[in-house]
């Protein structure tokens, strides 16, 4: 009886991967922090609301122009090592901010951002050109689990780090975990040349059509923007979450005093553990979307859009953690189908713009969204609470229309 192996293709993406594990352990264990810090330094909720959504917003918007430069040049691999290294480096570098410097650390975020956004439209293509032999949505699905267990792993770290670097103020410890970040930094750039090395041609693995086909904006593809603009718009950043929980809930707010986990020093740990449920999300709603198409998002919408009423609307410790977990399943969700909803309707040719469409436009809505939202929160709870699951809501008549136009 012979052996069962994995296919070329399906090598490809579980090493690809295993970089995005150790990226997402970089930055992705900042960001189980990034609020907190940012509030550290001296930045308002507000501030903190803006910088997130600036990230974002620069991350994603160039996106478009990346995905244009990618799709005339086809120079995939070096739009993806060049991003890939900026964004990597930019993450211990926050170590080197000094204290009130909200405004460097500021800077370095949305350098991080930059990073991404160079190497996205690229680095989603190649990943769409392998997922056309083993189904998108099984692939997209397995590579956010990958990402997610590095995102889960990420926060773990820096709690371990924190657990030995009891010295020193608060500022202090969060520099020593900063510059900790450059391990799995290090070890994500060598990875990415050995997938490199190994399949220096990824495009071979999805057929050329034979007639040439222009680009055109689809109604699918224009409902679906719609979609998850609006979707974008109302799922606010991890940022202001956790500069809620770390400002109000930390043994400082009334009503919050008889927490039994949630805490200073497990606030990583709480990041950590909605990277796991979006790990497992991912895989999910991706074997949900090769089956069900657009219509995977309405589901996964349903679930996770009341996340804001648990975290923000209640003193239980329990309700917020349901919170988190309702957080994570949307993000799973939306990093796994949103990706293989582009390969399905955009072709080979002009992907990397598709993607880049896609992105600039989650991008933008996801500034306004979390910059409005920050101001929000400043003023009215309930308000902000009311906006963003109505946002997310909205969405679905427009993914259901594209599911249908497709």
């Amino acid at each position: 009886m012979k052996e069962k192996r994995f296919s070329r293709a399906m090598t490809f993406i579980i090493l690809f991967g295993i970089v995005s594990l150790f990226s997402d352990m970089t930055h992705e264990g900042a960001s189980s922090i990034r609020g907190a810090y940012l509030a550290l330094l001296g930045a308002s909720a507000g501030t903190i609301g803006f910088i997130s959504g600036l990230g974002e917003l620069i991350g994603y918007s160039m996106r478009y122009v990346f995905g244009k430069i990618t799709d005339r040049t086809r120079k995939y691999w070096p739009m993806v090592i060049f991003g890939y290294i900026l964004d990597i480096l930019a993450v211990p570098a926050l170590a080197l901010v000094g204290e009130g410097g909200w405004i460097a650390a500021a800077a370095l975020l949305v350098i991080q951002r930059m990073g991404k956004a160079i190497k996205k439209p690229a680095k989603d293509t190649i990943m769409s050109f392998a997922a056309s032999q083993e189904g998108v949505g099984k692939s997209f699905g397995i590579q956010e689990m990958l990402d997610q267990i590095g995102a889960f792993l990420g926060p773990v770290f820096l709690y371990l780090v924190m657990l030995f670097k009891t010295k020193g103020t608060t500022f202090e410890i969060y520099r020593t975990v900063f510059a900790f970040l450059a391990i799995p930094g290090l070890i994500t750039i060598l990875l990415l040349f050995v997938t490199k090395g190994e399949f220096p041609n990824p495009e071979s693995f999805e057929p050329e059509t034979k007639k040439e086909e222009a680009f055109v904006m689809k109604k699918s593809f224009i409902y679906y923007i719609v979609g998850i603009s609006l979707f974008a718009f109302g799922f606010m950043d991890y940022a202001l979450v956790i500069m809620h929980i770390s400002k109000n809930l930390v043994g400082l707010g009334e009503g919050y005093q008889n927490f039994k986990f949630i805490s200073q020093e497990t606030l990583p740990l709480l990041y950590a553990g909605a990277m796991l449920v979006d790990a497992l999300a991912a895989l999910v709603f991706g074997h949900i979307y090769d089956k069900k198409g657009v219509r995977a998002l309405v589901i996964s919408t349903i679930i996770s859009a009341p996340f804001s009423f648990f975290i923000f609307g209640f003193k239980s410790e329990l309700a917020i953690l349901f919170g988190l977990v309702l957080w994570g399943i949307g993000m799973g969700a939306q990093e796994s189908i949103l990706k293989a909803a582009v390969t399905s309707m955009v072709p080979k040719k002009n992907r990397a713009t598709g993607y880049g469409i896609f992105e600039c436009s989650f991008g933008i809505f996801w500034f306004l969204g979390s910059w409005l939202l920050g101001l929000i929160y400043s003023a009215s709870l309930p308000l902000m609470i009311g906006l963003s699951i109505l946002a997310q809501l909205m969405a679905i008549p427009f993914y259901l229309r594209a599911s249908r136009a497709n």
